[in-house]
């Protein structure tokens, strides 16, 4: 059976034990789960700084790790399943579970229950926060400070309406392999919008467009696809997406978009789906 390289923890010569019997590889290995413990973790297809950024992990979240080599990690995202490399500056052991996520957009923690004090981060939405202490509007975060908890949410509390979360990266500069609120690329917005509300979604957008179902009329919160792009649709007309011809996440007609990018090489819109 044909498995996906992205999504699978093997290699010729190493795979993770789970997939004994089904992986060819030289040797198998149980992975030691870490946390990422810098706001945004970049994952990349090689052990190099300069190898291609694939996706990032964002703070908290767990990379489950199955080869250290030259000052990098390679491993498996728990998260969206995602396999690369991650510098191993980036990733502590694994801290205690999660209790809250960052719902703000953005936010600081800082290194005393203060404002004043020195500030850390920013951390972005999606964030996962073990929360070990409390005083006053402050909590503090394992591996990390002073988070002020207006912009954090229990786990297991979601948002609503993944267009409006999906809103708020509105501006937000284009980064290929990106999901941090500072920089991130069209799939990457859809995944941290969904995953915001609860709501589990795959890393790439030809991943993305095996879910739901086809859209038979178009209205908020569908779908459109096209080669190696995805865009959210805020009405039958306008799409939001995070894109390299604007460099950042904006709102444009979507007829204006299929005759731009009809003229590059994703061509014409490959599907509309309904999530």
């Amino acid at each position: 059976m044909s498995r996906d390289p992205r999504n699978t923890l093997a290699r010729p010569d190493l795979a993770v034990r789970s997939l004994e019997g089904l992986a060819a590889a030289g040797a198998y290995g149980d992975p030691a789960p870490m946390t990422a413990v810098v706001p945004a973790a970049p994952l990349r297809a090689g052990p190099d700084a300069d190898a291609e950024q694939v996706d990032q992990l964002l703070f908290g979240e767990t990379f489950d790790v199955l080869e250290e080599t030259g000052g990098f990690c390679w491993g498996q995202a728990r998260r969206d399943g995602y396999v690369g490399f991650v510098a191993k500056a980036d990733l502590a052991p694994l801290a205690p579970a999660p209790t809250h996520r960052v719902s703000a957009l953005r936010t600081y923690a800082f290194k005393d229950p203060s404002i004043k004090s020195r500030a850390l981060g920013p951390y972005s939405l999606g964030g996962l926060i073990a929360v070990e202490a409390r005083e006053g509007r402050f909590v503090k975060g394992s591996n990390s400070g002073w988070f002020v908890e207006d912009h954090l949410s229990p786990i297991g509390v979601f948002e609503a309406d993944f267009v409006a979360v999906a809103e708020r990266y509105l501006g937000a500069p284009y980064l290929w392999g990106g999901r941090e609120s500072l920089g991130l690329d069209c799939s990457g917005l859809v995944q941290q919008a969904l995953l915001a509300c609860g709501r589990a979604c795959p890393r790439d957008t030809d991943q993305q467009t095996l879910m739901g179902r086809p859209a038979e009329t178009l209205a908020r919160g569908d779908l459109v696809f096209w080669r190696g792009h995805v865009a959210i649709l805020l009405d039958g007309e306008t799409i939001l997406h995070a894109n390299a011809h604007h460099m950042a996440t904006a709102i444009e007609p979507l007829a204006k978009a299929i005759v731009r990018i009809g003229a590059t090489s994703s061509g014409q819109p490959t599907a509309y789906r309904r999530l």
